[in-house]
């Protein structure tokens, strides 16, 4: 194997190791190589020669209060010299318990009952999995089918894959794998309301749940809709009988400006995920949280009706003291002024590319802000040129974007946004796409 990632220079760690480890989204044989990450502080990544680069992406949106929080990075040592993870079958912790009923005070409406995993695509798994169940349980024959939108993403395992945008070309080559879901535009109009509604009298007796991001779909594109989008969805998941999940697992935790996207629009799901930001960008941890009506299909003297599910590091007591500590800091409170902040900083310093050639749009919302190009970019060569403007801002698609900590600083984040004008000012910015 002679690819050209693996003669280039970096610490000896990189160069022995570039030949076993299979990174993630890239062709291998033409990736650039990647950036020696050797410690992170704050807002900001240090490399192995000595550079900091501000991070944009917060880990893909997981550091929310910055990279090695004090109060996050005791509460994990002190976890792990008491007891860093015991199987949660049969066994249970402190630390997971105090999560569940914090979680359960935290969500609106009665999203009551929490089931750990470990990644976003496993928590969503594991949303479908109830809601088919929730229908068998109950004698409902044949909903054994998803209904999701064009635009959606959520997660890269077999099963999440059909619920994701058919269109967007990332999972494009295992089409025919896994049963076909059912996929449609978002309600965003009394047209495409109408059509939805028309969709789920046709074919409701059929699908088990209505699987959305609310208010952003993140990896799709970072495409914003209305709360009225799931004040709608409510209404026709009830109306048809069907199930409502909302996929939290990127706009939960403040990043579009109040604590959980449902709440803007005041309706609460099902079933919610949650993952990323939920240990403070630490350890990896997700939950489905259902409703007590979801839950009770489950509760019956016979076994058959309980949940066969159990990842073996569910409930991880590091992840959930680290997910305790990150609640900590949300309950006190700072993160709507610094989402405040970020969110203003965002939109004046990205405001002035509105008009850059290739340039169609131009948003923010929360903690997030997006710059939308006519074509995909070139992902790579993007890279490279943010990171020689001291930034670390990793496109996809058709978008550059940027999903920072809260608590960046304002001087970080006038890094950022100046480079992503000097950038796009410059031109170049069209590829192939990626993530």
């Amino acid at each position: 194997m002679t690819a050209h990632y693996l003669e280039r220079a970096g610490p000896d760690w990189l160069v022995a190791g570039a030949r076993h480890v299979w990174r993630p989204y890239c062709q291998m044989k033409t990736a650039r190589p990647p950036l020696p990450v050797v410690a992170t502080r704050g807002s900001r990544l240090i490399l192995d020669d000595g550079r900091e680069l501000v991070d944009g992406l917060a880990s893909w949106w997981t550091a929310c209060h910055g990279y090695n929080h004090p109060h996050i990075a005791g509460a994990i040592r002190d976890q792990l010299e008491r007891m860093p993870h015991v199987m949660f079958g049969g066994l249970a912790h402190e630390p997971a318990y105090r999560l569940a009923r914090r979680l359960a005070n935290l969500l609106p409406g009665d999203l009551n009952h929490a089931f750990f995993a470990e990644s976003g695509s496993v928590s969503v798994e594991i949303a479908m999995k109830m809601a088919l169940q929730f229908h068998i349980n109950q004698g409902r024959e044949g909903r054994t089918r998803f209904l999701s939108f064009r635009g959606g993403y959520h997660g890269d395992t077999l099963a999440t894959m059909t619920v994701c945008d058919p269109e967007e070309g990332m999972h494009s080559l295992f089409s025919g794998v896994m049963p076909s879901q059912v996929i449609a535009d978002l309600p965003v109009d009394a047209a495409s309301e109408a059509a939805l509604d028309a969709v789920l009298a046709q074919r409701g007796g059929e699908i088990a749940a209505i699987l959305t991001e609310p208010l952003v779909q993140g990896a799709g594109g970072m495409l914003f809709h209305s709360p009225q989008v799931l004040r709608t969805l409510r209404r026709l998941a009830d109306k048809h009988g069907v199930l409502l999940i909302f996929d939290e697992i990127f706009t939960g935790f403040g990043r579009t400006g109040t604590l959980f996207a449902m709440q803007a629009a005041g309706v609460e799901p099902d079933i919610v995920t949650l993952s990323k930001a939920l240990t403070g960008g630490t350890l990896p941890l997700s939950v489905a949280v259902a409703s007590t009506r979801v839950f009770e299909a489950f509760w019956s003297d016979d076994a058959g009706a309980a949940l066969m599910h159990g990842p073996t590091y569910m409930g991880n007591a590091l992840a959930c003291a680290a997910a305790n500590a990150s609640l900590d800091l949300f309950e006190a409170g700072a993160w709507r002024a610094d989402v405040a902040r970020v969110s203003a900083a965002l939109a004046a310093g990205l405001e002035p590319v509105r008009t850059a050639p290739g340039v169609v749009d131009v948003r923010v919302l929360g903690a997030i802000g997006v710059v939308e190009f006519d074509a995909p970019v070139a992902v790579g060569a993007l890279c490279d040129a943010f990171a020689a403007e001291g930034a670390w801002i990793r496109p996809m698609g058709r978008t550059v974007y940027l999903t920072p900590a809260f608590t960046t600083p304002d001087a970080d984040l006038a890094i950022l946004t100046a480079a992503i004008r000097e950038v796009v000012s410059a031109g170049g910015v069209e590829g192939n796409g990626g993530v």
